[in-house]
C-alpha cells in the first residue's frame, strides 16, 4: 500500500503559508491576550496541518468508498 507523502500536498505549503501569516498577526495582538486568544488560534492553525499529516498515513485503502 502506497502512502501519501503530505509534504508534497499543495494544501500541505498552503497550510504552511497560512500557519506563518497567523503567527505574524498574533505578535500584533496586545499582551493580555497572549494565555488566552492568541493561545488558542495559534494552536488551531497548527492543528490544522497536524490534521493534514495525519490523515495523508492512511493508505489509499482507507480512501476507498463502497457507495
Amino acid at each position: 500500500m502506497k502512502r501519501h507523502n503530505y509534504k508534497n500536498l499543495k494544501i500541505w505549503n498552503i497550510g504552511i503559508d497560512i500557519v506563518e501569516d497567523v503567527f505574524k498577526l498574533m505578535d500584533k495582538f496586545p499582551k493580555e491576550e497572549k494565555f488566552g486568544l492568541v493561545s488558542q488560534i495559534n494552536r488551531c492553525s497548527v492543528s490544522m496541518l497536524s490534521n493534514i499529516a495525519e490523515g495523508s498515513s492512511r493508505t489509499d485503502k482507507s480512501f476507498f468508498s463502497l457507495y
